[in-house]
């Protein structure tokens, strides 16, 4: 109804791929999506937004397929060939001459562990990530967007000023400083910082 109601539904294409489906055709979704999203760019020539949810389940049946072969597992329990298959579907989201292919994904982060290899091969090809917090969450911050996680390749001089990159350095700094403190508060007391820690 609200994709009716805002007016883009005619504008839309839908893949599915539920999780009660074998998971060759779970692997395939992701591709699917893209071969459409290629063809809207390359054939229709229309700049494309692709959202995916979850791409953590385009690795998780890429793990079972593996499984499925006999693969020997990696780290963690995934496939061995999980950096090729992300890469080849990543790689292909891309600008032609004059129309593009914009992605926005969801990423399922299996334990709040950012360094999991799943989440860390995808954030390898994204231009920024947005990571959201628990821990902000339950201080009742919405969104709760952690500044220190999350990234972006613009936050850089040579696509901002000089300026707004020394301000966002500084604020990391000091939201940084605060993170560490809190331990040190939560151990110790407050009354065991110095005079300028308490500033923080």
């Amino acid at each position: 109804d609200e994709m009716t109601e805002s007016g883009v539904l005619d504008k839309t294409a839908l893949v599915f791929g539920q999780m009660d489906e074998p998971p060759g055709t779970r692997l395939r979704v992701a591709l699917s999506a893209l071969t459409m999203a290629e063809y809207f760019r390359d054939v229709q020539k229309q700049d494309v937004l692709l959202f995916i949810d979850n791409i953590f389940r385009f690795t998780q049946a890429g793990s079972e397929v593996s499984t499925l072969l006999g693969r020997m597992p990696s780290a963690v329990g995934y496939q061995p060939t999980l950096a090729d298959e992300m890469g080849v579907l990543q790689e292909r989201i891309t600008s032609t001459r004059g129309h593009s292919i914009t992605s926005m994904q969801a990423i399922y982060v299996p334990a709040d562990d950012l360094t999991d290899p799943a989440p860390a091969t995808t954030f390898a090809h994204l231009d920024a990530t947005t990571v959201l917090s628990r821990p902000i969450s339950e201080k009742g911050i919405y969104p709760a967007v952690d500044p220190l996680d999350s990234t972006s390749r613009i936050l850089d001089p040579r696509y901002i000023t000089q300026d707004h990159y020394d301000a966002a350095s500084r604020v990391k700094g000091i939201l940084q400083k605060y993170k560490d403190l809190q331990d040190i508060i939560a151990l110790l007391g407050i009354d065991e910082l110095g005079e300028e820690d308490k500033l923080v």
